[in-house]
């Protein structure tokens, strides 16, 4: 199976690019499409000051889009939305297929005090559940935000559900590149999985002048650990192959997961 990683800045409210990459997607047999972060509805430090009508609507509007291309170009697509509930944004991932759109809700949000999501987001703080998972054709997928691939816990309930592919969109900045490519190299490899992140471009000035870069560096990595494919930091689109025998390979040479069995861990 083919899968791509779209890297892009906020998107707005014009069709036009998405339906672009769809298109060329589709003409090199992608059939799963993964977006990052915030680029559906602007950073969170830009919602603050919106209406909330205003973004329930922008979401609603991204979604009946996302829709109609998954139809039109028979896709299925990943992407974080800002859902409204009950007067309250709640950040979420949207998985659409066949006209059918499910939710994940993040579980862990960042609440440093410079990105503070957990304070602006209504996303209830409760005993962790298993991430989202779902099955295209013969590959079992997983989903985590990006903050959530810093926690053991998903990545064990993902390996109980012996996934083949952990999709991960993410908004990283401030430099952090290098450590994003160690850690995501790392689960990749001790959990025997591929491994696709699609991480936002673009900027942010904040209130004190300090700009925030959304450096891109979108990836594809193996499950014995090597990045294969890596992005620059301007608009592209990464497009990867899965390969099931190579999986498979991956996971008895190594063992991991046997190990866990004997133990009656998995």
């Amino acid at each position: 199976m083919r899968v791509a990683a779209l890297q892009l800045n906020a998107l707005g409210l014009s069709p036009n690019r998405l339906d672009y990459y769809f298109r060329h997607a589709k003409a090199d047999g992608v059939e799963l499409v993964l977006l990052g972060e915030y680029v559906l509805n602007p950073f969170f430090h830009e919602l603050a000051s919106i209406p909330i009508g205003m973004i329930a609507q922008q979401s609603e509007n991204q979604i009946k889009l996302l829709k109609e291309l998954c139809n039109k170009y028979e896709m299925v697509a990943v992407a974080p939305i800002v859902r409204v509930v009950k007067k309250d944004p709640i950040k979420s991932i949207a998985l659409v297929r066949n006209e059918r759109v499910s939710y994940y809700d993040q579980q862990i949000l960042i609440n440093y005090k410079h990105w503070n999501e957990e304070r602006y987001f209504a996303n209830e703080i409760k005993e962790l559940e298993a991430p989202m998972t779902f099955r295209h054709g013969d590959l079992k997928v997983g989903v985590l935000a990006g903050f959530e691939i810093h926690f053991d816990y998903f990545w064990m309930q993902l390996m109980k559900k012996d996934v083949d592919l952990v999709l991960v969109p993410s908004v990283s900045t401030f430099g952090s590149g290098e450590r994003w490519k160690e850690l995501l190299a790392m689960r990749a490899f001790t959990n025997n999985v591929y491994l696709l992140r699609a991480n936002r471009i673009g900027e942010y000035k904040d209130d004190l002048g300090l700009v925030w870069k959304f450096y891109g560096e979108s990836l594809f990595a193996a499950p014995d650990g090597k990045i294969e494919q890596i992005l620059g930091d301007s608009e592209e689109m990464l497009i990867a192959q899965i390969d099931k025998e190579r999986l498979k390979s991956a996971k008895k040479e190594w063992g991991f997961r046997s190990q866990l069995k004997r133990r009656g861990m998995l």
